[in-house]
């Protein structure tokens, strides 16, 4: 049987208390994809859809839902879906990839990045969306090419689904899945299925067509990583992949986690969590969920590649937000080389303006390091400040509805001005 393919994937993180600090949920993920690929972040609000309406995805139709939910989202610019995002409601979740004893099919389907969306729209809990994502699965299937390349790269998925009172890591083996519930503590999904014995809900036949491939004997207590990949489950918390020491990292902060923690363990080199290289870190996600429904979700996206020299600004829902524009990657209609075919014949520039001034300002920091270090310090400043304001907003209770409508849109502008271009503009004149 031919061993699994080299790991190129995610981390996707979820710290619940106590785990976590001051009554919240702090959700994170770093996207590890192709290092040139453009991730943008765009928001898409609710609305409502005519009876028996078609959705078009990344490669297929499916049918409409009658109501979908306010989205914001973080994804590869050349597709439906997203790798993450949240709702109105506080429902975030990330998505992997994985592989095991299944074969991947390449015909295409939906993308795993397609059910991350589609159980946003749809969903205002964490369980509830796990629902909508397996329904789909069963309907539709999975598959595709996950690159904007003629090269295929295919995959199963997992995802990790968190809202303001639990989480669930759900696991997929082309339609078969399984699914664990996390209530309190620490919980991460990297580029291994990781859900041994704990199941809380699966597939009907998981089992069943375990035992008709001779993966199981039905005698011994059901394993699902053990059964479904090649995973030593004994020993998937002390190896030294990027699983285990995502695991580590969230145990050595257990009981004070909070956004500004978790936006560290996704900086992390030494771990491979902020990866580099080939398959980089091209966009990050901390989410901030208060288990007191009166209090506002906040959600921390880069929209650039390396949390190391990025800015986490934060997006509130509230009606009216003001459009994403400078990281809203261009379109290019039925012209967009993704939707012809044959697919993935030529590759636009699909930079946004927020990533041609990071890709600058990346340049200036590895060839002037002097310079670059100035411009790291004034970026960490204006992300301490953000948080600050945030944290304000939680602890006194006093959301202004009219300046989080702009709260992202604007933090871009100051990170544009103050972090970024100023700084460029002051070592092209010294």
């Amino acid at each position: 049987m031919a061993a699994p393919p080299p790991p190129r994937s995610c981390d996707t993180f979820v710290a619940l208390p106590p785990a976590a600090a001051g009554g919240r949920v702090v959700f994170g993920k770093n996207s590890d994809r192709p290092a040139e690929e453009v991730q943008e972040v765009v928001c898409f609000p609710g609305a409502a859809h005519p009876p028996g309406a078609a959705l078009q995805c990344t490669y297929v139709q499916v049918e409409q839902a009658e109501e979908t939910c306010a989205v914001v989202l973080s994804r590869p610019a050349w597709l439906w879906g997203a790798e993450m995002g949240a709702n109105e409601h506080g429902v975030c979740i990330g998505n992997e990839a994985v592989w095991g004893r299944e074969e991947v099919g390449d015909e295409e389907a939906l993308l795993g990045m397609d059910l991350v969306r589609l159980g946003l729209e749809r969903a205002d809990t964490a369980e509830k969306a796990l629902t909508v994502i397996v329904d789909l699965l069963e309907k539709y299937g999975q598959g595709g090419n996950c690159m904007e390349s003629p090269m295929a790269f295919t995959y199963h998925n997992s995802f990790l689904i968190a809202d303001r009172k639990e989480a669930w890591v759900l696991e997929t083996s082309g339609k078969y899945w399984a699914a664990e519930k996390v209530e309190g503590g620490v919980r991460n999904i990297s580029n291994q299925l990781s859900i041994t014995t704990k199941i809380d809900r699966e597939h009907p036949e998981l089992r069943e067509y375990a035992k008709s491939k001779g993966w199981w004997d039905g005698e011994k207590e059901f394993d699902f990583a053990a059964t479904y990949s090649y995973v030593n489950t004994a020993r998937m918390t002390t190896s030294r992949g990027r699983y285990s020491e995502g695991y580590k990292l969230l145990n050595k902060h257990k009981g004070s986690i909070t956004a500004e923690v978790m936006m560290e363990i996704l900086r992390d080199k030494e771990s491979g969590i902020n990866m580099e290289g080939g398959f980089m870190t091209t966009g990050s996600m901390v989410s901030v969920l208060p288990q007191e429904p009166s209090l506002p979700c906040i959600h921390f996206f880069t929209g650039t590649p390396d949390p190391e020299r990025s800015v986490f600004k934060p997006f509130i829902f509230v009606p009216n937000i003001t459009p994403l524009l400078k990281t809203s990657s261009p379109t290019f209609g039925h012209d967009d080389p993704v939707k012809k075919q044959p697919r993935f014949q030529t590759k636009p520039d699909r930079r946004h303006e927020l990533y041609k001034k990071h890709e600058s300002a990346a340049a200036v920091m590895e060839t002037t390091k002097g310079k670059g270090k100035k411009m790291l310090e004034q970026m960490r400043k204006l992300e301490k400040q953000k948080i600050s304001e945030m944290e304000s907003i939680l602890q006194n209770r006093s959301l202004n509805v009219n300046q989080a409508a702009s709260l992202f849109s604007q933090s871009v502008e100051e990170e544009l001005k103050s972090g970024l271009l100023t700084s460029i503009i002051i070592i092209n004149f010294t």
